[in-house]
């Protein structure tokens, strides 16, 4: 979601501090203000009661006992007495009632604790990164914003590139983050730390208190768009993971970023749209699966979190439609599923059960070449790796694989997307054009190891 002019060298930083609570205007000046205070009337004028006024009761005439009725007046008070007995055992039980709600309340709290605080436990075990438990209870937007400057971070990197008139410049390369454990292990996308990883160069890691980091890059996975990073501190407040999986349409959600580099720890409100989303971003090209929402979001906001309403961080934001005139269509990878990679990139350093086909494909063939030649489009096999499962099933050099699975194939982007909706040990058709005609094989995906 960033857009830097030209993309060659990231310059290196080290550690220093920046001011905290700098705001600068995108264009350089400030706008007169338009608002005016809203109209009050003044303690002397209101004649609209307060909301504790209560009209005072009309006075009733009191009507004397005739004689003779002595008997009605004592029946009277008995019933009286018997009904406030009644009343106090019934009160009693719906007392001791709510108090037995409010130990097995408690309780549950207390369960719930220990089980995050073993899931917190078994995960720094493992290396992985844990998943505390939430209340579930709503925040306010103010106490949710509190809590995200916590755990989010912004990205940058520093981009060096020749200008038209052949003078060396450079540019910010800002993204966002958050945090998902508290020694220093930092969620992102991987397009926000493309050109530092493809150049073996710095990532900045900016907190909201404006200490900044220099971090290493743990790993990434460029077709799913996630990154993990790390950073050399101790203390610091992850944020609490949802559940991805139960989200609706409709659903209340907060997005928490540094929007275009600048406008730093900028809050934006809006509601799940849609679920279920295949988007393609030029970085991947290949269709990932992402929930749509209406929140604003910017260039720089790429990494950063989508929380629910109860603070918990569902979705990962990714992507937005960027043409003129087009708001509110924004994408988030799911929570769920970024976590999985990133723990996979901690622990082994690469995304485990991913299929892997062993072909390398000409790209040069197109539908241009394909018309001239009289063959159909697809994906040009150049080579086959010995012993990998392309090589079992029989795949040779010089194929045109024109389906895979059910889903047809034009090209080595269709490939590459296809074959990321199947995983390492599955069985499949694989159909390819050999010699003027078309042959079904069969294959077993191997698993990537990158």
């Amino acid at each position: 979601m960033y857009e830097p002019e030209n993309e060659n060298e990231i310059s290196e930083q080290t550690n220093e501090t920046v001011s905290s609570g700098e705001y600068r205007y995108g264009g350089g000046f400030e706008k007169e203000s338009i608002y005016s205070d809203a109209h009050y009337t003044s303690a002397d004028d209101n004649t609209v009661p307060p909301r504790y006024y209560t009209p005072p009761e009309p006075k009733r005439p009191v009507k004397k006992e005739k004689s003779g009725k002595g008997g009605k007046l004592i029946g009277l008070i008995a019933l009286c007495l018997v009904c406030a007995i009644l009343g106090g055992v019934v009160g009693a039980g719906f007392m001791s009632g709510r108090l037995s709600e409010r130990v097995e309340s408690l309780e549950k709290a207390r369960n719930e604790l220990v089980l995050a605080q073993a899931a917190r436990d078994a995960a720094e075990s493992e290396g992985t990164v844990a998943t505390p438990v939430s209340s579930g209870a709503a925040l306010t937007a103010a106490q949710l914003y509190d809590q995200a400057c916590k755990q989010v971070v912004g990205v940058t990197t520093e981009v060096t590139y020749t200008n038209f008139f052949g003078m060396n410049s450079s540019s910010a390369v800002s993204g966002t983050g958050f945090i998902v454990s508290s020694d220093g292990y930092i969620l992102t996308n991987y397009h926000v730390i493309e050109l530092a990883a493809q150049n073996n160069k710095d990532v900045n890691v900016i907190l909201h208190d404006g200490t900044r980091y220099v971090a290493s890059i743990v790993g990434y996975e460029k077709y799913n768009d996630i990154a993990v990073l790390k950073i050399d501190a101790e203390g610091l407040t992850p944020v609490v993971f949802g559940n991805s999986s139960g989200i609706a349409v409709g659903d209340l959600v907060y997005a928490v970023g540094n929007p275009l580099g600048e406008l730093d720890f900028s809050m934006s409100t809006g509601h799940v749209s849609a679920l279920d989303r295949l988007i393609t971003s030029d970085e991947s090209g290949v269709a990932i699966n992402m929930f749509q929402i209406d929140a604003a979001v910017n260039s720089g906001n790429s990494g950063g979190p989508v929380y629910n309403a109860a603070g918990e961080v569902i979705g990962v934001v990714t992507a937005k439609y960027a043409s003129t005139g087009v708001e509110g269509l924004g994408f988030a990878i799911p929570i769920n599923d970024a976590v999985s990679i990133a723990n996979d990139l901690i622990t082994k350093g690469y995304v485990s059960g991913k299929a892997y086909m062993g072909v390398s494909i000409d790209q040069r063939y197109n539908a241009m070449y394909a018309q001239y030649w009289g063959m159909p489009v697809g994906a040009y096999v150049y080579s086959v790796e010995s012993g990998s499962c392309a090589d079992k099933a029989g795949v040779q050099e010089k194929d045109i694989i024109i389906k895979l699975g059910e889903r047809s194939i034009t090209g080595y982007t269709d490939l590459t997307s296809a074959l990321h909706s199947f995983s390492a040990g599955d069985t499949t058709d694989v159909t390819v054009y050999r010699g003027g005609e078309e042959i079904t094989l069969t294959i077993t995906f191997d698993e990537a190891k990158s």
